[in-house]
């Protein structure tokens, strides 16, 4: 890394400038290490049934075992798995990896035409899937690749009686799982079992092997998967640990994992970076359901906590967050969007924390910044460069900016993908000459190296020639006390092109848009005050929380 890297000024003492992403050859040595070093302590935990580390290690060598020998997979192959945050997710990621295969992280909450695209595009022959959506695959299933399908139920590795009870109460009580078919499906269970009688073979897996071929999010066009080789997760787990100490000084770290672990975020920021440190992973199988949410939190003493800023703001508006024991909590991290002024706040009088806040995106696995933790205010800034990264805001041309200039964020690093799979053409359009990453995202960097989002291309809203960015504008209706939650979004208009048009779901339903307006004129400056507000009961959201922008602009472009 050239001497640009002025950000490292910054750094706090012991936080290293580098990481070498090869002092481990892969995720399928991580993990085998965790799971020998660390045999005793509990790894994951979902439910009440806790598994140690030494169980994590067996059960995921008799899934491994089962692919080679029984569904014939070789190094490569791919593997999705579609389920919730439950047991048997960290199980089939750890075994995937240790047969030399390449997993394909799939949604539970795809539409038919969805799981068919990505199952095809992918080429996995193999699917663990969650039983409430084995009805959504076997509408689809003769027009992919799947040649074995393993399915599984929330109890089945909760223990007797408890697995048997809550399978029971999904199945014939709440009536949760659709009627389905597939012939030949064997119960994920009966995989673990055959698999102690089998023999692993050793594989050689080294840093450029595909560990994940991990999917966009598909909000705008076709979902697209990511080639996240061993390197690049191997190199991204390195650099969180590096750029927070505390991560390996803590002696029971606990962290709760409410984001779902297909994706990128709680991967990496959950999984990968607490199992390389011997933590504990406390899956939440369903965030939505926040009063039991807050009532999984009262059962532990967490020190992390990951999420995105509605999940935050959720849970600060469930009755009984506040009363939780926060006092070993020492890290509230936030991505995925941006993380609002007025939700840090109101968390650090309830946590005695702000919501530390870092950025990044699937390709590069993820992350590429974030605020130092022990950062004691919330300054609005994505933070710095992690150890071995290098951010430059460029123009519409790839050309690097000065300083404090609002351009494209563009990265570089070790945790960069290695391209788009199967379509070298859309590699092209992000991959600059010299290893550089086009984001799509919009910012800028101050003098101190801290970098800010302005927002997203396709988000930003072009008022009679002047930039308007939705972050901005949320960010400050997000301050009034009567805001749930508020959408800033381009609406046609006739004479200015644009302009903002605001979507909000109310804390208070005294709140009229005569008051909106007085707020927003207050604070902001004329072209970028909402000249439309639209109150609604939800704002469409994708399933790990990110407020849907694109659905809502659609919406009013429809009228």
């Amino acid at each position: 890394m050239d001497s640009a890297a002025f950000w490292r000024r910054d750094y706090p003492p012991g936080v290293p400038g580098e990481i070498d992403p090869d002092s481990l050859r892969s995720l399928k040595q991580m993990f085998e290490d965790a799971c020998r070093d660390h045999a005793a302590k509990p790894a994951v935990s979902n439910m009440g049934r806790t598994l140690t580390y030494g169980q994590l290690g067996e059960y995921s060598r008799r899934f491994a075992a089962w692919l080679q020998r029984q569904a014939g997979l070789r190094k490569g192959d791919r593997v999705a798995l579609m389920m919730p945050n439950i047991l048997q997710y960290p199980i089939a990621i750890i075994g995937t990896l240790r047969a030399g295969c390449t997993v394909v992280n799939v949604n539970p909450l795809y539409t038919g035409r969805e799981l068919e695209h990505q199952l095809t595009d992918s080429g996995a022959t193999v699917i663990v899937i969650f039983e409430n959506a084995c009805a959504t695959l076997e509408q689809v299933i003769a027009r992919t690749p799947i040649r074995k399908v393993i399915v599984t139920g929330i109890g089945d590795m909760l223990g007797f009686p408890k697995g048997a009870i809550t399978n029971f109460a999904i199945r014939r009580v709440k009536k949760l799982v659709p009627p389905w078919s597939l012939p030949g499906a064997l119960p994920f269970k009966e995989i673990i079992r055959a698999g102690g009688s089998l023999k692993l073979d050793e594989v050689d897996v080294s840093g450029e092997d595909i560990a994940f071929l991990q999917y966009t999010g598909g909000t705008t066009g076709v979902s697209k998967g990511a080639i996240l080789t061993h390197r690049n997760l191997v190199a991204n787990t390195l650099q969180v640990v590096a750029y927070m100490p505390e991560l390996s000084v803590i002696k029971d770290t606990v962290v709760i994992t409410a984001l779902p672990l297909y994706h990128i975020f709680a991967l990496t920021s959950n999984f990968l970076v607490f199992t390389r440190v011997g933590g504990l992973n406390v899956l939440i199988t369903n965030p939505r359901d926040m009063a039991g949410f807050v009532k999984e939190l009262s059962r532990v003493r967490f020190t992390f906590i990951t999420g995105v800023n509605t999940l935050f703001n959720a849970l600060l508006h469930t009755p009984g967050f506040d009363k939780l024991d926060f006092s070993s909590l020492k890290v509230a991290l936030g991505g995925g969007m941006a993380v609002q002024a007025a939700v840090s706040e109101r968390w650090r009088q309830v946590t005695g924390r702000h919501i530390c806040q870092g950025w990044g995106l699937t390709e590069s696995s993820p992350v590429g910044t974030s605020n130092l933790p022990g950062t004691t205010d919330f300054n609005g800034s994505i933070g710095y460069p992690l150890p071995s990264t290098e951010i430059s805001i460029r123009d519409d041309d790839g050309n690097p900016l000065p300083v404090g200039s609002v351009g494209e964020i563009c990265l570089r690093g070790p945790q960069v993908m290695r391209g788009y799979w199967g379509r070298p053409e859309e590699t092209a359009k992000v991959m600059l000459p010299g290893g550089w990453l086009r984001t799509g995202d919009i910012g800028r960097m101050d003098e101190r190296g801290r970098t800010y989002i302005e927002d997203r291309k396709k988000d930003m809203i072009l008022v009679s020639g002047f930039n308007v960015y939705p972050n901005e504008v949320e960010g400050v209706v997000a301050q009034m006390a009567g805001v749930l939650e508020v959408a800033a979004v381009a609406q046609p208009d006739e004479k200015s092109g644009e302009v903002v048009a605001l979507f909000i779901v109310k804390k208070d339903p005294a709140l009229t848009s005569e008051q909106v307006v007085a707020f927003c004129r207050r604070e902001l400056t004329g072209y970028k005050l909402p000249r439309a507000i639209y109150f609604r009961e939800e704002l469409p959201k994708t399933n790990v929380g990110k407020i849907l922008r694109r659905t809502l602009r659609d919406e009013l472009r429809a009228v």
